[in-house]
């Protein structure tokens, strides 16, 4: 998908992403324990602050377990379905900027498709 556009047929985002902000009480390893919510909260304030907030844009999303923890933090954008594992604020800043923003899959953030639970 190239940068914003108007939301496809039936659509009204044009972009989703979705953060896993799961939390295991039982010691296995989750996003919680890696700084997903701080993920989650830089994202949706730079989605804001750079106008790609609302309807035909993007939204910023909260979401229960996402079955990918070994690559935890872990976020996925869709419609292109696109998992992506971050390590700080900066790789948000460089999904937001370059995907988000201007369609371009950030390649040295996507986690490999093999990383499960």
């Amino acid at each position: 998908m190239p940068a914003m556009s108007e939301p496809s047929a039936g659509g009204y985002y044009a972009r989703h992403i979705f953060f896993c902000l799961n939390e295991r009480k039982n010691g296995e390893d989750c996003c919680a324990a890696h700084g997903a919510q701080a993920g989650f909260d830089h994202c949706k304030a730079r989605v804001k602050a750079e106008g790609l907030a609302g309807a035909g844009k993007v939204r910023v999303n909260k979401a229960g377990c996402l079955d990918r923890c070994a690559g935890a933090p872990v976020a996925v954008v869709y419609p292109e379905a696109v998992w992506y594992t971050f390590v700080d604020l900066e790789d948000i800043d460089e999904i937001v900027e370059s995907h988000l923003k201007n369609g371009q899959v950030v390649q040295r953030l996507v986690l490999p498709p093999q990383v499960g639970r």
